[in-house]
């Protein structure tokens, strides 16, 4: 089972339901890039396959991390931070997404 990191923003809303919805799928984490305990390189290293909510997130990562990132498999899902923690419309979002890149692990 591969070890999948998401991560967003603060790790409120986004990223934690996607932990969430996917737990049973792959070996899930999630993580945030601007809270009170960021992201770490030993939570990248852990993933096989990290995925960002935002382009955005993609490039921060790559900024703090050059020696992780360019040893992983980085996607963007491409979601906006407009959804609250466990919105249908998310999980909607977020289903869609995963299915539509699961062919890449």
């Amino acid at each position: 089972m591969k070890n999948v990191l998401f991560v967003c923003n603060q790790n409120q809303n986004r990223s934690k339901t996607a932990e969430i919805i996917f737990k049973n799928k792959f070996n899930t984490k999630s993580a945030g890039l601007y809270n009170t305990n960021p992201v770490t390189a030993k939570q990248i290293s852990w993933g096989d396959v990290i995925l960002v909510m935002e382009e955005e997130q993609r490039s921060e990562l790559a900024k703090r991390f050059p020696k992780q990132y360019i040893q992983k498999r980085i996607l963007s899902l491409d979601i906006p931070d407009v959804y609250k923690f466990n919105d249908q419309k998310l999980i909607k979002s977020l289903q869609y997404k995963i299915k539509k890149y699961s062919h890449l692990f």
